[in-house]
């Protein structure tokens, strides 16, 4: 550890042995949040104050550090690993910092213009499909995937639920009359592949509307199969899984959309928002336009009450809480309570950063979230709650239906 720590020193002076150090040492280049690095004692080499968001390079003893760090105050993920860049040895990492900041001015910006409030009428095909959603669908998909001894996107078989996945995904969308694409989509990360649905929009293509959460697992100390130990993840995320799937399940039934929807199942959250990270990064190179992102992480343990939904204000879009407060006060009739999870909580950082508008509901506050994530212990119980799930696949298809069936965008 002292010889690993003694490099990382080196590389922040050196920035040209950046390479070697992380191949010499197996470390990685990582940013996360601040407190967590200062918490850990953690060297930081760059840090943006006014995000809370630091930069590091660590040891694998390091992440997991960071990692029992995040499940202890609730957070699912808690860094974002940056090899996932294409050029990451040579990062401007102040710049990268700076973009973070401007994101986030651009978000108070918002809420101090006097832009009109948001607000929804009722529409009746849409309240039709929120009352298709299913409960007992919502316990058959968690039963089913978290009947997998691991989802490790390092395992044995990091891809056996998958390719599982992409097989029912094909016979659930064998009878859509909208034109749809499923894709594996290769990382450079990790050898798990993250599963993708497009449903084509109709006048729009062009204009994509993502809803995703991760679909892997993990088991802290033993991760999540490399080490021996079952990460059945029914809360996280089979939970939100589920959620995508049955709004997929109601979506590819009505008409196409005017915009296009992706419904994103991501690899490797767990170690770093390696898929999503990826995926993010390129849909911004290739200048898509994504006008809004919805994370569905963790969905059915009510621990702060049944339909109380955390909403977290950092790193997410502020016209997308308005946007949620309008769903609610039209379809959901939940109780919203705002919270912040830190940087690289779960995969919507990975376009946040990117600056793409998202948006992170989650199953309670994060200090009430459920206890034994990443534990052999995170299967379906008495705790588990398919009612109080429901209401998140409820949201992700009002989600759907009415922003692919607009014009409505960030208004900056």
């Amino acid at each position: 550890m002292k010889t690993a720590m003694m490099a990382i020193l080196l590389f922040a002076a050196q920035a040209s042995a950046h390479q070697a150090v992380l191949e010499t040492f197996n470390t990685k280049p990582v940013l996360a949040d601040l407190s967590d690095l200062k918490a850990l004692d953690i060297p930081v080499l760059e840090k943006e104050e006014s995000v809370g968001v630091g930069y590091a390079v660590i040891t694998p003893e390091m992440q997991l550090k960071i990692q029992e760090r995040a499940h202890k105050v609730g957070k699912c993920g808690g860094f974002e690993d940056l090899t996932t860049e294409p050029a990451f040895h040579s990062l401007n990492i102040p710049s990268m910092l700076s973009s973070l900041a401007q994101i986030q001015a651009k978000n108070d910006f918002y809420q101090r213009a006097p832009f009109a409030a948001l607000s929804m009428e009722k529409n009746a095909e849409i309240e039709s499909a929120v009352g298709e959603v299913s409960e007992q669908n919502l316990r058959e998909w968690v039963t089913w995937l978290s009947s997998y001894p691991t989802r490790y996107n390092r395992g044995k078989t990091p891809n056996l639920h998958v390719d599982d996945m992409k097989r029912r995904l094909e016979t659930l969308l064998a009878g859509s009359d909208i034109p749809y694409e499923i894709s594996l989509i290769d990382h450079n990360t990790t050898p798990q592949k993250s599963v993708r649905v497009r449903l084509t929009g109709k006048t729009r293509p062009n204009e994509i509307i993502v809803l995703g959460g991760h679909l892997d697992s993990i088991v802290q100390g033993g991760w999540g199969g490399s080490g021996g130990g079952a990460a059945p993840g029914a809360d996280d995320n089979a939970s939100g899984s589920a959620n995508l799937l049955e709004t997929l399940r109601i979506i590819s039934k009505k008409a196409q959309p005017e915009r296009t929807i992706e419904f994103m199942w991501y690899a490797g959250e767990e170690s770093g928002l390696l898929g999503s990270a990826e995926i993010a990064k390129a849909y911004k190179a290739e200048k898509r336009d994504v006008v809004a992102v919805l994370q569905l992480d963790m969905t059915s343990y009510p621990g702060a009450g049944e339909f109380v939904m955390g909403n977290m204000t950092d790193f997410t879009s502020r016209w997308l809480h308005d946007y949620l407060r309008a769903v609610n006060e039209a379809y959901l009739h939940a109780r919203i309570v705002d919270d912040q999870c830190g940087y690289g909580c779960s995969d919507h950082a990975s376009w946040h950063r990117q600056g793409f508008p998202a948006l992170m509901p989650f199953e309670a506050t994060m200090r009430a979230d459920n206890p034994f994530i990443h534990t052999v212990k995170d299967v379906i119980n008495d705790k588990t709650n398919f009612k109080h799930s429901a209401m998140y696949s409820k949201l992700a298809v009002v989600f759907a239906m009415d922003l692919a069936n607009s014009t409505a965008r960030q208004p900056y």
